[in-house]
């Protein structure tokens, strides 16, 4: 009778594993900086809603120039105004919520120009962000996740070099996580070759602002196309479809939710290297309910 008893509570343990993990696809990941009027560092992390969290921008870095990081209204780096901003990094982490330094943007002056720039760049992110010293860190003490390759213009020269010498860190203890937002067109015309490279954990793609990758209400093909090639051809270890939180967010590619749950999740989901969706940003996030609204089905 144990026996069987123990038989039972093991299969029934077994199911309930099962279906854990089987309901459990993906997660969301969010852009925080942008909007002095999208809450706190801390608050996004405490909705819950959210399992990567993005810290945008550090905007100006490479070619001889100084680093400097641009958060809109939130705080004032020329004032060393941002390093508040560790307690709610630390409150970000303590819920599991790894929190991230995504360097570029759409209208950031940085380049690099050499693989030493590289280098020096990977040391500066180390030191100021990262598991290094420094006694000017921008965001205060607190240990950041790791960096997001956000690159929207320059050139597209020695990003690969800068991921290698950002992984080499990994070695010295805490891992540096490595995320890239490229755009849905295939290869990504500046973050191609760094992809190559295989040392990306999550590429956010962006699915917007791309018509020939995205989605539109009457045809999922080329997004579905798209997807296929990303996840075949990039040797990381999730993708995510990048998307704005709510129409005005972007000038196309917004997927209505209803769009979202029963035409493209269930199209892509399949997929092993499927990691969950992207959303630009928290604070198109909060007037549309967004990720509250797909939460339960990424």
């Amino acid at each position: 009778m144990a026996f069987k008893l123990n038989i039972s509570v093991s299969f029934l343990c077994l199911m309930v594993l099962v279906l854990a993990t089987g309901s459990y696809g993906g997660g969301i990941s969010i852009y925080w900086g942008q909007n002095g009027n999208e809450g706190t560092l801390a608050e996004t992390c405490a909705t819950g809603n959210y399992e990567y969290v993005n810290i945008a921008f550090l905007a100006t870095f490479g070619n001889g120039q100084t680093p400097m990081i641009n958060l809109a209204g939130h705080c004032d780096p020329y004032s060393n105004g941002c390093t508040g901003l560790s307690s709610d990094i630390k409150s970000c982490q303590a819920k599991g919520v790894k929190v991230i330094l995504s360097i570029g943007g759409g209208a950031g002056s940085y380049s690099l120009s050499s693989s030493d720039d590289a280098r020096q760049v990977a040391m500066y992110l180390w030191n100021n962000f990262l598991g290094g010293t420094s006694s000017s860190r921008p965001l205060g003490p607190a240990v950041l996740d790791g960096i997001d390759f956000d690159i929207e213009g320059g050139t597209g020269e020695h990003w690969d070099d800068l991921a290698k010498y950002l992984s080499g860190y990994s070695k010295k203890g805490k891992k540096v996580y490595l995320t890239a937002a490229p755009q849905c067109p295939f290869p990504d015309a500046w973050v191609g070759n760094a992809l190559k490279t295989g040392l990306f954990d999550y590429v956010w793609v962006q699915f917007y602002n791309n018509p020939p990758c995205q989605y539109s209400s009457a045809d999922i093909a080329n997004l579905e196309d798209a997807w296929k090639q990303w996840t075949s051809d990039i040797p990381a270890t999730k993708i995510f479809l990048g998307l704005p939180a709510a129409p005005d967010a972007a000038g196309s590619g917004f997927i209505p939710v209803n769009d979202l749950t029963s035409k493209v999740l269930p199209a892509i989901k399949n997929s092993s290297k499927y990691g969950g969706v992207m959303l630009w940003s928290k604070y198109y996030d909060d007037q549309s309910g967004y990720s509250s609204s797909i939460k339960s089905h990424v």
